[in-house]
């Protein structure tokens, strides 16, 4: 899942918020801390976040958000919707047609009350890239592009790591016995079984983090690489171990910054480095069709309204407002403050104010995406009960 107007390319995501005084937690910007989006994850039994009513009119930015490109968001999305409440009001949304950005603005108002999510956590971002690729393998791509093996058997990744419990993940399966599936670095040292296309393997390493994108061939040819499975193992971040180890700033540890120094260390350097998160992600071609990729709730993700949450904590389909500010990465945007829906999911993605921003595809998207990394506040909005505009 996983894609395309958020950040890769440069490691990251995006989304408006303000601004505040509270202590970034220590995570890995984007590139480390967002896993593939696209494993879907079972449903939560953990208790609800804790919440405390507000009025709209006391978010930081709702009265500057786009309210009409929310509700188109809404609209097209909210099927993906399970809790009845909420499907009552997406049932509202698409039976009154279009609204301009007055009504649009009071339909949410009218329809939903908004709850804070408390404490204040991370929001990141994410984004489909576009890659070149070759059908055979060179000194500059020789990074395999590896189909789902037919040794990988889908588990609660759970089984082997208590804290992916819940999210799907691969095993390996042998005399009658699940085990752990190998690592990156024992994948990678075993030759390709018919792989799907050749990469520079930075770019692959990037592709696996985002979870899907678009490659192109030498002849034009366009085909979509999607999620097909990942080995179950967690995913690990590389940003802070670079910065640790002096080969980045501690403020240039975008995606940009990371991608442009494995491609300069291409080799047993980079190697090293892209080894120290032991995930690995296969995949699926596929034509490429020109649309958004989809994301873990079952629909096209909306560029700027989608974000990938943790659905231990919230449910696929549900309404937020993002409030964050405060980032740490050079060149971001000050804050993101908008509407947006829970309809994707991602490994790194955890607790009940985290929340990672698509951005769409391509270059653009993933500049952009790959310099979120700020304080997040985030508001549920909550349907209200009964017949509403």
């Amino acid at each position: 899942m996983r894609l395309r107007w958020l950040g890769i390319v440069l490691a990251g995501l995006s989304a408006s918020a303000c601004a505040t005084t509270t202590p970034l937690p220590n995570v890995p910007a984007h590139v480390a801390t967002a896993a593939p989006h696209h494993a879907p994850q079972a449903p939560s039994t953990a208790l609800a976040p804790s919440v405390t009513p507000l009025d709209f009119h006391n978010l930081p930015g709702w009265a500057d958000d786009d309210h009409r490109a929310a509700f188109v968001a809404f609209r097209s999305t909210c099927g993906a919707a399970r809790a009845p409440e909420l499907s009552e009001v997406c049932r509202r949304a698409r039976s009154v047609g279009e609204l301009d950005e007055g009504q649009a603005q009071a339909f949410f108002e009218a329809n939903f009350t908004a709850e804070m999510v408390a404490p204040p956590g991370v929001l990141t971002a994410y984004f489909a890239p576009e890659y070149d690729a070759r059908r055979q393998p060179s000194r500059e791509f020789s990074a395999p592009v590896r189909p789902r093996p037919a040794d990988l058997v889908n588990v609660d990744a759970g089984l082997f790591d208590s804290a992916q419990a819940g999210a799907a993940g691969g095993a390996l399966e042998a005399g009658g016995m699940l085990l752990p599936y190998p690592d990156r670095a024992a994948i990678e040292s075993r030759p390709a079984q018919k792989p799907l296309a050749w990469m520079r393997p930075e770019d692959l390493f990037f592709l696996q983090i985002q979870g899907s994108g678009v490659l192109t061939f030498e002849d034009g040819t366009r085909l979509k690489a999607n999620y097909a499975g990942n080995n179950g193992r967690r995913f690990s971040g590389v940003a802070n171990a670079m910065r640790d180890r002096g080969l980045l700033e501690a403020s240039n540890t975008s995606g940009e910054a990371i991608r442009g120094w494995l491609a300069a260390h291409r080799g047993p350097e980079a190697d090293e480095i892209m080894r120290l998160n032991p995930r690995y992600v296969f995949f699926k071609l596929a034509p490429d069709d020109g649309n958004q990729p989809v994301g873990a709730a079952g629909v096209p993700l909306p560029p700027g309204r989608a974000i990938a949450v943790d659905t231990t904590r919230h449910e696929m389909g549900e309404l937020f407002w993002l409030d964050a500010a405060a980032p740490t990465l050079s060149g971001a945007f000050p804050t993101y403050r908008r509407l947006v829906l829970a309809l994707d999911t991602g490994g790194a993605i955890k607790g009940d104010a985290r929340a990672d921003l698509y951005m769409g595809l391509g270059p653009e998207a993933g500049a952009e995406a790959g310099r979120v990394r700020h304080v997040l506040k985030m508001y549920r909005l909550a349907p209200r009960v009964g017949p509403r505009l």
